[in-house]
């Protein structure tokens, strides 16, 4: 198995409606991974691409339609979709690619158009229901991740105010982002104030639906160093997928990405996650989410999540900085792309080129993660300077 090293990262803004069609947000994205790489696309070998459902763009066969703009032309290319998970399989894909020997260069794309879906992008996963027993109830992706927050919180004696904590760090994050769609300084009275939802989720604890793309530039080990003296090498991959039956799990803990994980560890040679991993960007669809994630992810015990995020452990100048981006909640959720933009801010922030948003200690490995569908899917890169 060959080493794969990431040598470029590029991504659009995050916006709630972009004018550009996503074609031209997967070139956008792609050519800045590029440039970053300083590599044309005639460098590039084979291209991976996710994005979300079809719906969304309201197109059959999506992947064929982004080819060319996410320059698939003339070259092997594959699509891979697994729900909100799908940002975080793709560098996993394009690295077994490269690993196995098939490719030296893969580029790797993440596209989400979210805005032409109306009344809203909610609508497009009613179909993932089962259509006897869950869909006659009216259910929504809120409604059932209210019942997992509300789960969550009663396990462990959890309040609304602990879990707000996440949003106000996200957002305020997101302030030093220059691609952030929701960056804001919030107080957490703000966001129990804001406009409920479906109790208690509430408007501020939850992710824009935004349109955007990312991209990634992965490379075997002789050209990576051809390109660069600084390539960031992915040591670890993990991912998982459980049934779609939901009702029968205990939803107050992640099983989905705790064993997402431990492929992914074991991978990189880690035993102890919570010593060895530097920072972290944790999938965060909603506040809570980061919470329970840490935990899946074994960066927190079970049910002390919150407690680290009230000490400070999770800030950016913390011991272990959680999304330091500003996550989902601040720079957007375009689904697909929101995941590989986690990648790049592993690459980014392990190069140190993060900017304003670089950490503030020292960093040599990082740790993305992205989860998808319900209470199904987990996906985890591992990368290392």
């Amino acid at each position: 198995m060959r080493k794969v090293a990431v040598i470029g990262a590029g991504m659009t803004k995050f916006r709630h409606r972009m004018l550009e069609t996503g074609r031209e947000l997967s070139f956008e994205a792609s050519r800045a991974a590029l440039d970053s790489a300083r590599m044309d696309i005639k460098n590039v070998d084979s291209v991976v691409l996710g994005s979300a459902p079809d719906a969304f763009d309201g197109l059959h066969m999506k992947g064929e339609y982004l080819l060319d703009g996410a320059g698939g032309s003339g070259k092997p290319y594959t699509r891979v979709y697994v729900g909100g998970g799908t940002g975080v399989f793709i560098p996993a894909a394009a690295w077994w690619h490269v690993a196995s020997g098939v490719s030296d260069v893969v580029l790797a794309v993440g596209e989400e158009k979210m805005s032409p879906l109306q009344p809203h992008p909610q609508y497009a996963f009613w179909s993932i229901f089962d259509q006897f027993l869950e869909r006659p109830l009216g259910v929504t992706l809120l409604w059932i991740f209210s019942l997992e927050m509300r789960r969550y919180m009663s396990v462990y004696g959890i309040k609304e105010e602990d879990i707000a904590l996440v949003a106000v760090k996200n957002k305020g994050n997101a302030m030093d982002h220059p691609s952030a769609q929701l960056p804001m300084r919030i107080t957490v009275d703000d966001v129990m104030k804001s406009e409920p939802i479906c109790t208690p989720v509430k408007r501020l604890d939850v992710s824009p639906t935004s349109d955007g793309a990312a991209a990634l530039v992965l490379a075997s080990e002789d050209v990576a160093r051809k390109y660069t003296d600084d390539p960031v090498w992915i040591t670890g991959v993990g991912w998982n997928v459980d049934t779609t039956f939901w009702t029968n799990r205990d939803l107050c803990y992640p099983e989905y990405v705790e064993k997402a994980a431990m492929m992914a560890y074991k991978m990189a040679g880690i035993s102890n996650p919570r010593k060895e991993i530097d920072f972290a960007e944790v999938y965060d669809p909603f506040d809570y989410k980061e919470l329970h994630h840490m935990e899946g992810l074994q960066l927190a015990k079970r049910g002390e999540a919150p407690k680290m995020t009230r000490e400070g452990i999770t800030q950016r100048d913390g011991d272990l900085p959680i999304n330091p981006s500003g996550g989902l909640l601040g720079v957007g959720n375009p689904i697909a792309a929101a995941g590989v933009m986690k990648v790049a801010e592993l690459f980014w922030q392990l190069r140190g080129e993060a900017g304003r948003r670089q950490v503030k200690k020292p960093v040599h490995r990082g740790l993305a993660q992205a989860w998808g569908d319900l209470m199904q899917v987990g996906t985890v890169v591992i990368m290392e300077r």
